[in-house]
């Protein structure tokens, strides 16, 4: 029992029981936000986009292709979704907050003439004055 115990509370069984939760309930909330308020929009637009009625018959049996069209439908709706309300901005927000580290600086100024000179010189250039290391 301790070492079950031990299995279940390390970091990685926990991260991942918080992920799971976490992107269902995201799911959910992505599914109600195509199926309330995407498909009514491609509804209106286009028609109802609902080919659940269309199927074959091949030796009486039904070929329901229109249930794979309208899963194949949602799956696309999701995905593009998902994209550009949440990739896309998400993105965007991360390049927005990545600041480039300043470059190393290839010059400084004598001590003495204050002129700009390599960082690696010992004298300046221009005043001839010996420079610290």
């Amino acid at each position: 029992m301790k070492g079950f115990r031990a299995f279940l509370l390390r970091g990685n069984v926990v991260d991942l029981a918080i992920a799971v939760v976490i992107g269902l309930a995201f799911a959910t909330v992505v599914t109600a936000f195509v199926k309330d308020l995407v498909t009514p929009l491609i509804a209106a637009l286009g028609g109802k986009p609902d080919f659940a009625s269309l199927y074959f018959t091949v030796n009486h049996a039904r070929f329901l292709y229109g249930d794979f069209f309208n899963a194949l439908l949602a799956f696309l709706i999701i995905a593009a979704v998902i994209y550009f309300f949440v990739v896309v901005p998400l993105n965007a927000l991360i390049a927005r907050s990545r600041k480039e580290p300043p470059a190393d600086p290839t010059t400084k100024k004598c001590s003495e003439c204050l002129s700009e000179i390599p960082v690696g010189a010992r004298r300046c250039a221009f005043c001839t004055s010996p420079q610290a290391a």
